[in-house]
């Protein structure tokens, strides 16, 4: 199918097919391409470096998921504000949130790089790192804490690239960095032996190249809507706004790191430091099916944002229906993978012959309910794209925090490890359970919405 014209004009579209082919599909390109981020980083460990290297890895996971909860809430309720208010015309407070969230990414991404670096190595052995991980953990988050403004900035204004209506370029982007990303990793790991120290420096300098390229996008003079002089001066209301669209999925990924947190303890008191390598691994393939159904949601955002903003509910519904079929689709071919081949998988990351076997168990337990978690992560999107965070924000803590924490903590205690590895599944049907009559009672009121 040919995709229509990317500009926010385009937004207004009835052919809703075509529309969320053109952004949802740089969007998932984008989105896998920033999964293999991890991938890039945890294959060149296990190869270059050893297994306690990917253990240490994994511990920084709660790290990076904290980071990328405060650039969401940036970056995500901004963007996602910004779609509203083109919906609604509203061109010139489109480009104040723009100039707005610079100012805020560049804030949040430098206070949480500096009081992470004080307390480094409390919260190390707070998320689980022993005295055979805590020195690879240290070594890598040192790196990737002193430029955190930089991780914020690139992913805030990749988010804001396709909130105008530039997903192509928002890929090109994301495209870009991992492409250096892994080209530094096989430099500084393979042929330099910086170790896991060369795999956060190479995150670092690919991001803030394609950060560069983002921002003169952005500052370009043919666009209506870009970052502009007189607009920099923080307008609190929207940026409140903005934030209260934004907790959601900051929420979502603060909610990761807790869950991560006492997942990283469960593993280390019923499995040792391998377990918490196997972990990272298997954590590795639910990611990149999980950022295909994210690149699904990026490209519904803006145009059921953008609808729902001129009272089209007929649009909206239809966008979101699209969205989870093809969300559906591709977590039921990633349970098909995980279920007969996790041990071709596993090999990609290590050679070691027991964590293949831990690694392998995790991803068939971890992704036994997979089917169910597109049409979950679909939904969630939704009530966040229309401006209805506080539904959004409830369902995906329960989902991460009051269904996970529980199980990971007591079911443990009766079956040994595999009760660490059921805790998501478990809770995905719970949350499945949750989500349908929220669900139903925004649909019916979207099918009586009628344009202004």
């Amino acid at each position: 199918m040919k995709y229509i014209d990317n500009s926010p004009k385009s937004l207004s579209s009835t052919n809703i097919k075509a529309l969320l082919i053109s952004f949802a599909v740089p969007a998932i390109i984008a989105q896998v391409a920033m999964s293999l981020y991890n991938v890039a980083d945890r294959a060149f460990i296990g190869q270059g470096v050893d297994a306690l290297a990917l253990s240490g890895l994994a511990i920084t996971l709660p790290f990076v998921n904290l980071s990328v909860a405060l650039g969401a809430m940036v970056g995500v309720g901004l963007s996602t504000l910004v779609s509203i208010k083109l919906g609604e015309n509203n061109i010139d407070h489109a480009r104040r949130l723009l100039s707005n969230s610079l100012i805020l990414n560049i804030i949040v991404g430098v206070l949480y790089g500096m009081v992470m670096l004080i307390f480094l190595d409390k919260a190390l052995l707070l998320f689980g790192a022993t005295e055979s991980t805590i020195g690879y953990a240290r070594e890598y988050m040192r790196v990737i804490l002193w430029s955190n403004v930089v991780t914020h900035l690139y992913f805030g204004y990749n988010f804001a690239l396709r909130a105008i209506g530039f997903p192509k370029k928002a890929m090109f982007s994301m495209i870009t960095s991992v492409v250096l990303n892994i080209f530094l990793d096989y430099l500084f790991i393979m042929v330099f032996h910086w170790g896991i120290s060369g795999a956060a420096y190479a995150t670092v300098i690919s991001q803030f190249i394609c950060f560069i390229w983002e921002l003169r996008q952005m500052v370009d003079p043919k666009l209506e809507v870009r970052i502009m002089r007189g607009y920099f001066k923080l307008d609190m209301h929207l940026v409140w706004q903005g934030l209260g669209i934004g907790l959601s999925p900051c929420l979502m990924n603060s909610a990761a790191c807790l869950v991560n947190l006492f997942i990283n303890v469960s593993l280390i008191k019923y499995g040792g430091d391998l377990s918490v390598a196997a972990f990272g691994i298997a954590n590795s393939m639910v990611l990149v099916f999980v950022m295909i159904v994210l690149g699904i949601t990026q490209g519904l955002q803006p145009i059921a944002g953008y609808n729902y903003g001129a009272r089209r509910g007929a649009l909206v519904i239809k966008v979101y229906k699209y969205s989870v079929i093809a969300a559906t689709i591709v977590t039921c071919f990633a349970f098909v993978v995980a279920q007969t081949i996790p041990g071709l998988v596993s090999r990609l990351f290590t050679t070691d012959q027991n964590l293949m076997e831990i690694s392998s168990r995790a991803m068939r337990i971890m992704m036994m309910f997979f089917p169910v978690v597109g049409f979950i992560i679909v939904s969630t999107s939704l009530f966040q794209s229309i401006g209805k965070p506080s539904i959004s924000i409830m369902l995906s803590l329960c989902r991460q925090v009051i269904f996970v924490i529980p199980i990971v903590i007591f079911l443990p205690k009766a079956v040994g490890l595999d009760g660490v590895w059921l805790g998501l599944p478990l809770a995905d049907i719970a949350a499945l359970v949750l989500t349908v009559p929220f669900l139903i009672n925004l649909l019916g009121k979207l099918k009586h919405m009628n344009p202004a």
